[in-house]
């Protein structure tokens, strides 16, 4: 049974039932009908803080699971459509648990786009019972397979982090929201139009940024592998501590592994993303005396006033860190970044 199912209870965790207003309610016992179950309970639910999404009356809900794709839908959808992201800035969306509040949510939206790739692990379960549509906004990504772990074989799932592919996600966002609203559907199209010219003009920028950092020092070590489609696109070679993020990360194999390849390489910087502890990559850092370049961000955007409000700025951030701290040329970017990164792990 899923943790969130009784995350609101602070009484009775291991009973079969959920906390309302007039009391516990039991709950079938088969995953089916527990799920429906749990989706009109959430509608139902007081006492968990549970809000309804703040909307226009007029305007549709296309809910979103993480900050990336909320913000690009929003450049597709314009002021016709309400978005929301289910996870907040900061959040790690690989084993995100979701609350009664956002099954609350879910049940009142009109669309639900989701990655797909076997990126948001909890999201099946999630919308099941459910009765709202949604769509998988990487479908048509040529993909890209991790290549080691117990994840090899599968395909990585942060395509995102290719300008190109994004340009896919925004296509399968404009059929989606045609459904939706066919009377607007011309005007998603324009939205794209124009979205799709402002990708195509990061994607120069982050090829130009990253073809400033020498052939001997094109190696971008990171934390997580989520990085396979940029490196791909600037012509790095990818190396990561572990290929997707879990419960159990970094293992001494792992952390060991990494630091060889920095040794034997040379590599002058190495990274780690926003949403995971750095405290393994500070570890290679120690070992093999390369430097910490700073934070680089992927499955989640900042907050309105952090370094990466949006997509865009998401793609010229990282772009601009790793050419900084590849090719010793930092800037203030990259420094703060790296100098926050540095104090919250010591």
């Amino acid at each position: 049974m899923p943790n969130f199912l009784f995350r609101c209870a602070k009484e009775g965790r291991r009973t079969s039932g959920f906390p309302t207003p007039t009391g516990w309610v039991a709950l079938p016992a088969r995953p089916r009908t527990l799920a429906a179950a749990l989706v009109a309970l959430a509608l139902i639910l007081t006492g968990c803080g549970a809000i309804a999404p703040s909307q226009d009356d007029d305007k549709k809900t296309v809910l979103t699971t993480f900050t990336v794709l909320a913000d690009i839908a929003r450049n597709v959808a314009g002021d016709y459509l309400n978005v929301e992201s289910i996870t907040k800035p900061g959040a790690e969306i690989h084993g995100y648990e979701p609350t009664p509040g956002d099954i609350r949510k879910a049940a009142q939206a009109d669309l639900i786009l989701d990655n797909g790739l076997n990126l948001e692990a909890w999201f099946s379960q999630f919308v099941e019972g459910l009765d709202v549509p949604h769509a998988v906004v990487s479908d048509g990504v040529k993909v890209i397979n991790i290549g080691e772990d117990s994840y090899q074989g599968k395909p990585n799932p942060h395509a995102w982090m290719s300008p190109a592919n994004a340009m896919i996600y925004v296509d399968n966002m404009v059929r989606a929201f045609a459904d939706l609203e066919p009377g607007l559907a011309a005007d998603f199209e324009a939205n794209a139009m124009a979205y799709k010219a402002q990708l195509t003009a990061v994607q120069d920028e982050l090829e130009t940024r990253l073809d400033t950092v020498p052939e001997q020092q094109r190696a971008l070590v990171t934390c997580e592998g989520a990085f396979s489609y940029l490196a791909r696109d600037a012509g790095l070679d990818e190396v990561y501590i572990w290929a997707v993020n879990a419960e159990q990360q970094a293992t001494p194999q792992q952390i060991t592994r990494a630091i060889e390849y920095v040794k034997t390489n040379k590599v002058p910087a190495v990274f780690c993303e926003s949403t995971v502890s750095d405290a393994p990559m500070q570890q290679v850092v120690n070992a093999s005396g390369s430097r910490f370049g700073g934070v680089l961000y992927v499955d989640s955007l900042s907050e309105p006033d952090g370094p990466v409000p949006t997509y865009l700025d998401l793609l010229r951030h990282d772009a601009d860190v790793i050419a900084s701290a590849l090719t010793g040329t930092e800037t203030p970017t990259a420094t703060a970044t790296a100098t926050a990164t540095g104090a919250s792990a010591s």
